[in-house]
C-alpha cells in the first residue's frame, strides 16, 4: 500500500543505534530498488552520543518504475521534512519518540514501525531509584502520534534469527507494504552471496515480516468486528487454577501484573510460596475495599515490588539462573559461537558469610555471623570462598544444578525468616495506612521500591524503609494522613536519590522525624609497604 501519489517520493527515515547493522538495512534497500527497477536515493546523518551512537538513514524512492520514465530522472531530497515521511523505522522506542517529537510521524499521514527495545540513556542510568522512561507512554505516543504502527519484540525476533536487528527492520518494511517491491526482490538481495550470514539475515528477514503481516491481519480482523464486540469479561479462559483464583479474587486491572509476580514467586520456590504472595495480596485488596478506594492503586502498586521482595536474591537463586538451558543458548549467541565451535563457560563466584549463614538455621547462623565480625575487629578482611567452576562440564553444571535444587534449605534458613518477617511489617504499614487514608496506603505501598540489589545496597534500603515506617507512618507530629503521605513520598524520593543518606535525612528531619542513627564501621589504619602492623579502630 504506497501512501505517496506518482509525483511525489516515497519517504523512508530508518533509526538504529551504532552496531545494528543500519548502514546495511540502507544499502539493502537501494540495492533492492535497483533490483526491482526503481530510481532511489539513500543518505546517512550520523548521531551525536546518543546512548550507542543513534544514526538515521534517510531513503527516498520514485513510485514509478523506471521503464515508464522514458529516461527522464527524479531529483531526490536529502533530508526528511517533518510531516512528510511515510514510514519511520526505529530499532529503539525512546529513539522512536524523539523522531515523533521532531515531527516526522503525524496522524494524517505515516507509518511507524518500532521496536519495544530500549537502550537506556545516561540521564535514565544515574537516579538510584528506577530512571526509567515509562515503556507504556511511550507507546502510547506512538499510537497517538501515527495514522499507523506497528510496536514489536525485534530483539526477541533478533535472538531467535541469531541475526542482527536490521534483518529484521527490513522484514518489517516489506510487510508494511510502503515500499512497491516483491518479496522476491528482497530475499534475492538478501540472499546474495550465500553462506551462514545470509541465511541468518534472510531467518530474521522473514520472523520480521512475519509479525507485521500478522498484526496488520489481526488490525483488519478487528476492523471488521467493532460492531460485534464481546462483553466485558469475556477475556480469553485460563483454565489454570492459579489463574482462576486470581480471576475471582481480584479486579481485571490488578490481574495481569499479579499473574506475573505469582508466577515468579512460584519459579522462586514453589506453589505454596505463590499461594502466600496471593494471600498477601488479597489482605491488601480487602483492606482498600473497606477504605472505599476500589481502584486498586495500592495493591497494584504492592504486588511489584511484594514479588521482587519474596524471590530475594541468595546463592540457591544464583545457581538456578546459571543452570537453566536457555541461559548457554544466549552466552553462544552473545559471543557468537558456530554449530562446530567449542565453547568452554566459566563463572566465577565468592559467596561470604552471608551467604552461607542465610541458609543456616538462626543459632547457627548468628555463632557464624559472630565469627566473622570477631575478625573484622581485629583488622581481617570479610571471609569469603572464591570459586571458580566450569559450567561447561558434567562436573560443573552437576555442581550448579544440585546447588539450585536446595530450595528447601531456603525455609530452614535465618535469611528466609528474616525477609518474611520484614516483609509482613510492611504490608502491616500499608494496610494500617489505608485505613487512614488510601493515599496515606499507597505512599507506603510505593515505599516497596526501596528495596533491591544485593549486599550492603539491600540491607540500607531495608533499614531505610523500616525508619520511614517507624517514624513517618505513624508520625505523632503529623497527625493529618495527607501530611504523613507528603512526607513518606518526601522521604522515599530523597532516598532514592541519594545513596549516603544525607538527603533522606535531611528529608526526615524536615517532617519531624528523627534521622538515621548512625552505625558503626571499623577503620582501618595501614602502614607503608614494609612494615608489619596495622591498627583497626571502630568509629561512630
Amino acid at each position: 500500500m504506497m501512501t505517496s501519489s506518482p509525483t511525489q517520493p516515497i519517504t523512508l527515515l530508518i533509526c538504529a543505534l551504532g552496531g545494528e547493522g543500519g548502514g546495511v538495512l540502507a544499502e539493502w534497500l537501494a540495492a533492492i530498488a535497483r533490483h526491482a527497477g526503481y530510481p532511489a536515493q539513500a543518505t546517512s546523518i550520523p548521531g551525536v552520543a546518543q546512548r550507542t551512537g543513534a544514526t538515521t538513514y534517510y531513503l527516498e524512492f520514485w513510485p514509478e518504475h523506471e521503464r515508464t520514465l522514458g529516461g527522464r530522472r527524479p531529483v531526490f531530497g536529502l533530508t526528511p521534512l517533518p510531516g512528510k515521511l511515510d514510514l519511520l523505522v526505529s530499532s529503539e522506542l525512546l529513539e522512536t519518540v524523539r523522531q515523533i517529537g521532531n515531527g516526522m510521524a503525524t496522524r494524517e499521514r505515516g507509518c511507524v514501525i518500532s521496536s519495544t527495545a530500549r537502550a537506556l540513556t545516561t540521564a535514565e542510568r544515574m537516579p538510584l531509584g528506577d530512571g526509567r522512561w515509562d515503556e507504556a507512554q511511550l507507546a502510547a505516543v506512538v499510537q497517538a502520534h501515527a495514522a499507523r504502527h506497528h510496536v514489536l519484540d525485534m530483539a526477541r525476533l533478533t535472538r531467535e534469527a541469531g541475526t542482527v536487528v536490521s534483518s529484521v527492520m527490513l522484514g518489517c518494511i516489506a510487510a508494511s507494504g510502503v515500499l512497491p517491491f516483491t518479496r522476491a526482490d528482497y530475499e534475492a538481495v538478501v540472499g546474495e552471496g550465500g553462506g551462514g550470514a545470509a541465511k541468518a539475515s534472510l531467518r530474521g528477514f522473514a520472523l520480521g515480516l512475519e509479525a507485521v503481516q500478522q498484526q496488520r491481519e489481526q488490525a483488519r480482523t478487528v476492523l471488521e468486528l467493532l460492531g460485534q464486540q464481546a462483553p466485558d469479561g469475556a477475556a480469553q479462559v485460563n483454565h489454570s487454577s492459579a489463574a482462576a483464583a486470581i480471576a475471582q479474587a481480584f479486579p481485571p486491572a490488578l490481574r495481569e501484573r499479579i499473574g506475573l509476580g505469582h508466577a515468579r514467586a512460584v519459579d522462586y520456590q514453589d506453589a505454596a510460596y505463590g499461594q502466600l504472595y496471593l494471600q498477601r495480596l488479597q489482605r491488601l485488596w480487602d483492606a482498600e475495599r473497606a477504605a472505599g478506594a476500589t481502584a486498586g492503586e495500592a495493591t497494584h502498586e504492592a504486588a511489584r515490588w511484594l514479588a521482587l521482595w519474596m524471590a530475594f536474591d541468595d546463592i540457591v537463586r544464583v545457581a538456578h539462573l546459571k543452570a537453566v538451558g536457555s541461559r548457554r543458548e544466549r552466552v553462544r549467541r552473545e559471543v557468537k559461537a558456530g554449530e562446530g565451535d567449542l565453547l568452554k563457560v566459566y563463572d566465577h563466584f565468592k559467596p561470604g558469610v552471608p551467604e552461607f549463614a542465610g541458609l543456616l538455621p538462626a543459632g547457627l547462623a548468628r555463632r557464624l555471623t559472630r565469627w566473622d565480625a570477631t575478625r573484622l575487629a581485629r583488622g581481617d578482611k570479610p571471609w569469603a570462598r572464591p570459586l571458580k567452576l566450569g559450567t561447561h562440564t558434567v562436573f560443573g553444571m552437576l555442581a550448579l544444578r544440585t546447588l539450585a535444587s536446595m530450595k528447601w534449605l531456603r525455609r530452614r534458613g535465618e535469611r528466609f525468616a528474616t525477609e518474611q518477617r520484614l516483609i509482613e511489617q510492611w504490608l502491616d504499614g500499608i494496610v494500617q495506612g489505608l485505613a487512614a487514608s488510601p493515599a496515606l496506603g499507597l505512599e507506603i505501598a510505593r515505599c516497596g521500591r526501596l528495596i533491591k540489589g544485593y549486599g550492603s545496597t539491600n540491607e540500607r534500603g531495608k533499614n531505610n524503609l523500616l525508619h520511614v515506617l517507624e517514624h513517618l507512618a505513624q508520625a505523632p507530629a503529623l497527625p493529618d494522613p495527607a501530611q504523613r503521605a507528603e512526607a513518606i513520598a518526601a522521604a522515599r524520593t530523597a532516598a532514592l536519590q541519594d545513596e549516603g543518606g544525607k538527603a533522606l535525612d535531611a528529608a526526615l528531619r524536615a517532617h519531624g522525624a528523627p534521622a538515621r542513627p548512625l552505625r558503626e564501621q571499623p577503620i582501618h589504619w595501614v602502614r607503608k609497604p614494609g612494615t608489619r602492623q596495622s591498627t583497626t579502630a571502630s568509629a561512630r
